[in-house]
């Protein structure tokens, strides 16, 4: 047993010394015109990466925030928070601390176009305003130009 160990552990370190000595060859071997083929491909994905964050940057900063104040009944509101995705924002977390800032429920839904988004208790919409001009929070890093604010009543039914 110990024979068949010592061979192959020969066999091994011959493995590593003929693999070094391959590797060093095919590095000695690499010409100049690949070396700028490499260099050139480094170079557009670099280029790729920096568009792509620039066209990012554009899509943040051209995204708006809809804060509805919606009428439910006579005196009761509820107020939803649409586009805050777009920033980076997880949903959940804005709803939580929405929630525990107006000591009020808050949660994320989905609205008629499919979209999810925040649906806070009560008239909050102005506060929530303040909240994303002061980046408290979870709400850091949205300018304060792309938020509206909108409100929509509710339809008197015919009697």
């Amino acid at each position: 047993m110990a024979r068949a160990e010592r061979r192959a552990s020969a066999d091994l370190s011959f493995c590593c010394f003929f693999f070094s000595e391959a590797l060093q060859s095919k590095i000695g071997t690499l010409s100049l015109e690949n070396q700028a083929k490499l260099d050139k491909d480094t170079a557009k994905k670099e280029a790729k990466a920096e568009a792509k964050a620039n066209a990012e940057l554009k899509k943040k900063l051209a995204s708006q925030i809809t804060i509805k104040r919606i009428e439910r009944t006579k005196r009761k509101h509820v107020t939803s928070i649409h586009g805050l995705e777009a920033f980076g924002i997880d949903l959940k977390k804005a709803a939580k601390q929405l929630a525990s800032k107006f000591a009020t429920g808050a949660s994320v839904s989905k609205n008629p176009q499919g979209l999810d988004e925040v649906v806070v208790q009560g008239d909050v919409a102005y506060e929530i305003v303040d909240l994303i001009e002061e980046g408290v929070g979870v709400l850091k890093g949205i300018p304060a130009d792309n938020v509206e604010v909108v409100e929509e009543k509710k339809k008197k039914s015919a009697e």
